[in-house]
């Protein structure tokens, strides 16, 4: 597995604290993207001490946790994590709608930016391609996203 480079070109934020929620449901490829996010974060200035982990047992849980985390008011960034991968059954739309909806209200509704790290693929092939094959690292991706929404934040 390959893993991102960090890019030279996000903000430094100092002082900041996220929130990293996986789903334990395809555990292999969401654990990898937490691991992805945090080596981003701490190669861009973060400490063990700035970074929790939580997990879930599955994509829906995930908006939950994220506004749970959110109401305790302790962190700046909310990462969640998760990886659906289609099946025989309409469920996949049903959780992906679920997690999409979800994140876009807490985004539009919260002083805290949530970074969406659902992956939505057709295989677990498509899913090992986003977790540093051909497709990047998504986990990284999200890590930079949080950092770059955070220094928005600060901005503003």
């Amino acid at each position: 597995m390959s893993t991102h480079n960090p890019t030279s070109t996000l903000p430094k934020v100092d002082d900041a604290r996220v929130a990293i929620v996986t789903a334990q449901w395809n555990g292999h490829i969401t654990s990898a993207l937490r691991s992805g996010a945090i080596d981003t974060l701490k190669a861009n200035g973060f400490k063990d001490t700035d970074i929790e982990t939580f997990e879930v047992p599955g994509a829906v849980e995930l908006t939950f946790a994220a506004s749970q985390l959110i109401e305790a008011s302790r962190f700046d960034a909310v990462i969640v994590f998760g990886c659906v991968i289609r099946g025989d059954t309409p469920h996949f739309d049903y959780v992906c709608q679920s997690v999409t909806q979800g994140v876009t209200a807490l985004n539009a509704d919260c002083d805290t930016p949530v970074i969406f790290g659902l992956l939505t693929v057709e295989n677990e092939e498509q899913a090992l391609q986003r977790i540093g094959g051909e497709h990047g690292h998504k986990g990284c991706e999200a890590a930079a996203a949080a950092i770059s929404m955070i220094h928005l934040v600060r901005t503003i």
